[in-house]
C-alpha cells in the first residue's frame, strides 16, 4: 500500500467511514447516493473508506456472523455501538490502521487507562484527591508512583483539578512535552497543531519535550505547546470550561470552527458548505443534544442543516439564498 493511502485518517471520518460501512448493505438507493457525496466530498473520505476495505480484506469481517449480526437491523446497530464504543468494525479499524501505517494514536487511545467514547464525558477522582473531567473521545493513563503522579493525556480533552494534600509533583504528559501543576486548575487539550494548556486557576509550567526550559503560564492564559517551543501566551477565551457543565460558549466565531467542534460530540459526519463557513456567530449550544445545537443556528444565521442521512449532516446556505 502506498504512503498517501496508509496516512491515518481524523477520528471523526474514521467514525463516518464505520458508518456507512455497518449501514451501506441495509441502505436505499437514496442513501447510496449520500454515501457517494460524501465519498466525493474529501480525498481523506476516500482513503478512510479504501483502508477500512482493507480491514475487511485481512480481517474478514465484511461477510463473516459478527458482521451480519451488527447488519440485523438498525436497532441493532445502534444498541451495539452504545455498549462497545463503535462496535466489533472500530475496533478493528484502529488496530488496522496502527498496522497499516504506524500510528501510535489509535492504539494509545483503545489501550488507556482510562477513555470516553464520542459524546461521553466523565469525572474520575484519583488516588490523591484530584479530580479529572475526561471530555468526549478522550484518553489517558495514570502512572503514580513514590516520586511523582504523572498523567499521560494520549487523546482528547481533561480539566484537572489537583489534590493539594500529596507534596508529589503533578505532572501532565503528551506528546509534545510536560505541564506541571502548581496549585491549579487547568485544561490539557489535544488538538492537531500540538497541546493546548488553558489555566483557569493558579500556575502550570509548561515543559515542551525538545527544549531545556519550561515557562511558567499563570490564571486567565492559553498557550499551544508543540515539541519544539511554545506559541504566542494569549488570553483565556470565554467559557473554556463549559464543556464540563455540558456546554459550548462561542464569540465571534466562524461557523466552520463551531461545527467543527460540535463535530467531536457527534458520530458520523458534520460538515458545512464553503459558502457559509466563514459566517460569525454567538452564543451557547447544547453539547449532550447536537441536533438541538444545529436547530439554534436557524433563527440567527441565513442556513440550512440537510440531514442526507442519520450518519452525515451538512450546515448549508438557505435555499434561497443559493444562486
Amino acid at each position: 500500500m502506498s504512503q498517501a493511502h496508509a496516512k491515518p485518517v481524523s477520528a471523526s471520518v474514521l467514525d463516518a467511514a464505520i458508518a456507512w460501512q455497518l449501514s451501506l448493505d441495509a441502505s436505499s438507493a437514496q442513501e447510496h447516493e449520500a454515501f457517494a457525496r460524501w465519498h466525493a466530498a474529501d480525498e481523506e473520505h476516500a482513503r478512510a473508506w479504501r483502508q477500512l476495505g482493507m480491514l475487511d480484506q485481512r480481517f474478514s469481517v465484511a461477510n463473516g456472523p459478527a458482521r451480519a449480526a451488527l447488519l440485523q437491523s438498525r436497532v441493532s446497530i445502534r444498541r451495539r455501538i452504545r455498549k462497545i464504543g463503535s462496535g466489533l468494525a472500530s475496533v478493528v479499524a484502529v488496530i488496522g490502521l496502527a498496522l497499516f501505517a504506524g500510528e501510535r494514536l489509535p492504539l494509545d487511545y483503545w489501550l488507556a487507562d482510562q477513555r470516553t467514547a464520542t459524546g461521553e464525558q466523565r469525572t474520575l477522582r484519583l488516588t490523591d484527591g484530584t479530580l479529572i473531567n475526561l471530555n468526549t473521545h478522550s484518553a489517558l493513563d495514570v502512572r503514580f508512583d513514590d516520586k511523582q503522579r504523572r498523567i499521560v493525556l494520549q487523546e482528547g480533552e481533561i480539566l484537572v483539578e489537583t489534590g493539594h494534600d500529596d507534596p508529589r509533583p503533578f505532572i501532565v504528559e503528551t506528546r509534545e512535552g510536560r505541564l506541571r501543576a502548581l496549585g491549579t486548575r487547568f485544561l490539557v487539550k489535544r488538538e492537531d497543531e500540538g497541546t493546548r494548556l488553558s489555566v483557569l486557576k493558579s500556575a502550570v509550567a509548561a515543559h515542551p519535550q525538545a527544549t531545556d526550559s519550561e515557562q511558567i503560564l499563570r490564571e486567565g492564559q492559553q498557550v499551544l505547546m508543540r515539541r519544539d517551543g511554545l506559541g504566542p501566551t494569549v488570553a483565556l477565551s470565554p467559557g473554556a470550561d463549559a464543556w464540563t457543565r455540558g456546554m459550548l460558549v462561542v464569540d465571534n466565531a466562524r461557523l466552520e470552527d463551531l461545527i467543527h467542534e460540535l463535530g467531536r460530540y457527534r458520530r458520523g459526519y458534520l460538515g458545512v458548505e464553503p459558502r457559509v463557513a466563514d459566517l460569525r456567530i454567538t452564543g451557547s449550544f447544547p453539547l449532550h443534544d447536537t441536533d438541538l445545537a444545529l436547530t439554534a443556528l436557524l433563527p440567527t444565521l441565513p442556513v440550512q442543516v440537510e440531514h442526507h442521512t442519520r450518519w452525515w449532516v451538512v450546515v448549508g446556505p438557505r435555499a434561497e439564498a443559493k444562486p
